[in-house]
C-alpha cells in the first residue's frame, strides 16, 4: 500500500485514488474533514476503524471527533479484583464507556476508590496482626447502570456496597448526568434553581411516599418529634436519579435512600418514585426546562 497526491490535495491509498481524482465535486471541499468523509463514502471498501479516527483527527475536524471515533465501539468496564485483602468490583455501562471525557472521570473515580479501600485495609490488617485479632477483606463494590439516554443527557445510578470489617457492611448510592450539549458530567440537582427549590417543590409527595413506603414494609412512619426518624429529611440530601419513559424527555424520578437515614440499618434502603410535576419543572434552570416533560 502506498500513497499519492490527489487532486483535490489530499494524501490517500492508492486504491481510492481513481474514485477521489474523478469526482470533480472534491475540488471545491470546504474542509480537510468533509473530503476526508468523501473519501470513505466513494470506496467500495469498509474504512478501517484507525482510518475513521485518522479521518476525524485531520485539521479542521470537530474538538474531540477522534476520541469520539475511537471509544465508539468501547465495551462495558467491569474491574474485578479479590485477594486475602480487599475485594473490589466496578462497573460501568457501554453507553459512559463510548464518552471518552465520562469514561476517562469514571476510570479515575475507580482507581481513587480503590486506592483508598487498599490503604484502609493495610492499615486496618497491620492493627488486627498487632492486636492478635482476625482480619476481615474489606470489600467495595460499586456498579453504574443506565437510567435513561435522551438526545441531551445520559442518566446512570450507582449503588454501592462497602466492608471495612465491622458486624454488618454499608450500602450508598450515587448518581450522575452527562449533559451531551456542553460534553460535562453534572449532578441532578444542577439541573435545578437550588436545592431549597427543589425540596419545596417536591416535598409534598417525596414525604408521601416514605410513608407508603415503610406502611409497604409493615411499618409505621415514626412523627414524634424528639425521635432521630422523626422528620421527613431533604429530598436534595438524598440520591436523586432522573429517568425517561420515552427516550425524549425527561419524566421520572426516584430518591434513593441509603440505610440510617430514615430509619435503623434493619429497615434497609428505601428507592421512592416521585412525580415529575410541572411545579416541579418551575424549579429546573431555564436552559435544561425544554428537556422536561410534566406530567400535568
Amino acid at each position: 500500500m502506498h500513497a499519492v497526491l490527489g487532486r483535490a490535495g489530499y494524501f490517500v491509498d492508492s486504491r481510492r485514488y481513481v474514485c477521489m481524482t474523478t469526482n470533480a465535486s472534491w475540488r471545491n471541499a470546504t474542509s480537510i474533514l468533509a473530503g476526508a468523509l468523501l473519501l470513505a463514502g466513494c470506496s467500495d471498501d469498509k474504512s478501517t476503524k484507525a482510518e475513521k479516527v485518522a479521518a476525524a483527527s485531520v485539521p479542521g475536524a470537530p474538538s474531540g471527533a477522534a476520541a469520539d471515533e475511537a471509544a465508539k465501539d468501547a465495551p462495558a468496564s467491569n474491574v474485578t479484583e479479590s485477594n486475602d485483602l480487599i475485594e473490589f468490583v466496578y462497573a460501568y455501562p457501554k453507553e459512559a464507556a463510548q464518552i471518552p471525557e465520562l469514561a476517562k472521570a469514571l476510570d479515575s473515580d475507580r482507581e481513587a476508590k480503590r486506592e483508598a479501600l487498599i490503604a484502609a485495609a493495610q492499615r486496618d490488617k497491620a492493627a488486627a496482626e498487632k492486636g492478635d485479632y482476625p482480619y476481615r477483606a474489606h470489600s467495595h463494590r460499586q456498579t453504574w447502570q443506565r437510567v435513561t439516554s435522551t438526545p441531551r443527557f445520559l442518566s446512570l445510578s450507582a449503588e454501592i456496597e462497602t466492608y471495612t470489617g465491622g458486624a454488618h457492611g454499608m450500602q450508598t448510592f450515587d448518581t450522575l448526568i452527562w449533559d451531551r450539549n456542553r460534553r460535562k458530567q453534572l449532578k441532578p440537582l444542577d439541573l435545578f434553581q437550588s436545592s431549597e427549590a427543589f425540596d419545596t417543590a417536591i416535598r409534598e409527595p417525596f414525604c408521601a411516599g416514605i410513608k407508603r413506603a415503610k406502611a409497604a414494609k409493615g411499618i409505621m412512619a415514626d412523627e414524634a418529634p424528639d425521635s432521630p426518624f422523626g422528620k421527613c429529611p431533604p429530598a436534595s440530601a438524598q440520591t436523586v436519579w432522573l429517568g425517561s419513559s420515552d427516550g425524549r424527555y425527561l419524566d421520572r424520578m426516584t430518591i434513593a435512600i441509603a440505610p440510617y437515614e430514615i430509619g435503623p440499618y434493619a429497615e434497609g434502603s428505601y428507592k421512592i418514585n416521585v412525580p415529575v410535576t410541572g411545579a416541579l419543572v418551575k424549579a429546573v434552570k431555564a436552559e435544561y426546562a425544554r428537556d422536561f416533560l410534566p406530567i400535568n
